[in-house]
């Protein structure tokens, strides 16, 4: 491979370390292993520097990059795989976070890096959503895509809202709730299944629709096919805005009449694998079963 972004917070001495690591493992087969610039000088400062480093704007990284390794937790691999996804680009996430269910390997686990340069290795594609906010006269206020779910909630203030939900305009049911979380298959381990909903194998083809904290006892999560498309409409006239969360890191303000567009997206994340483990052996072997 020509150029391979290697991402992870190096403020953080641990992570910088096996940053360094990753990278001697790399060698020269790598022609340009690109860092973002922001670090450059405390990479120099911590003699960490190696010849095939490239200092570059991350924006520019993604864009060059033919593969992305990222050392850090879910989160931080959820970032950058949201970021690579409309580029193309493969992710590999090395675990330096609490479960690492979207990592591939561990710190200890680096020899597996070979098989990414020997060709041994699979291409994980995995379903993302298409998410926008139409106003009650048809305008787009906001349009995101989500490797793992989108959440209208109340935000900061936990008051219960009413929601409603409807796929293809036909009424599917209207919610009292902390919130509603609507989710891939890889974001059934994440937030949906904190709230009660169903783990998912990523094979399969759907979206998973999970109340949160519900005010009834006949609410619960509903799996549609991924062809659905879901509407939910902020029908809560007693709180002035409800706020809609994308892959916990995007916000944006719902006001009253407002709906939420929730369909499949035509993108797709690409996760890179290098080990032969199922479905079932990686949620077994973090402790989620």
């Amino acid at each position: 491979m020509k150029s391979i972004a290697l991402i992870t917070n190096y403020n953080i001495p641990d992570k910088m370390n096996v940053a360094a690591a990753v990278a001697d493992k790399i060698g020269e087969r790598a022609e340009q292993i690109l860092i973002p610039a922001n670090y450059k000088e405390r990479i120099f400062r911590n003699r960490l520097h190696r010849s095939n480093f490239v200092y570059k704007e991350i924006d520019s990284i993604y864009s060059e990059a033919e593969l992305a390794i990222v050392i850090g937790g879910d989160g931080s691999v959820l970032e950058t795989t949201r970021r690579t996804a409309p580029l193309g680009v493969p992710v590999l996430g090395i675990n330096m976070g609490r479960i690492g269910y979207m990592t591939e390997l561990e710190p200890d686990e680096l020899d597996l890096l070979d098989s990414v340069f020997s060709g041994k290795f699979t291409l994980d594609e995995r379903a993302m959503l298409s998410v926008e906010i139409v106003s009650q006269s048809g305008q787009v206020k906001f349009r995101a895509e989500a490797l793992n779910e989108a959440v209208i909630a109340n935000g900061a203030a936990a008051r219960i809202v009413d929601l409603e939900l409807t796929d293809r305009d036909e009424l599917v049911n209207t919610y009292r709730a902390d919130g509603l979380v609507i989710a891939t298959p890889t974001g059934s381990t994440a937030y949906s299944l904190s709230a009660g909903g169903p783990i998912v194998d990523p094979k399969l083809s759907c979206i998973c629709v999970t109340p949160v904290c519900p005010h009834s006892l006949l609410a619960r999560p509903l799996i549609f096919p991924d062809t659905a498309e879901l509407k939910v409409k902020n029908i809560c006239a007693r709180e002035k805005v409800l706020h809609l969360t994308v892959d916990g890191r995007v916000t944006f303000e719902m006001f009253y009449g407002d709906s939420a567009l929730i369909t499949k997206s035509a993108t797709r994340a690409k996760l890179l694998r290098v080990k032969d483990e199922g479905f079932c052996s990686k949620i077994r072997l973090k402790k989620l079963l």
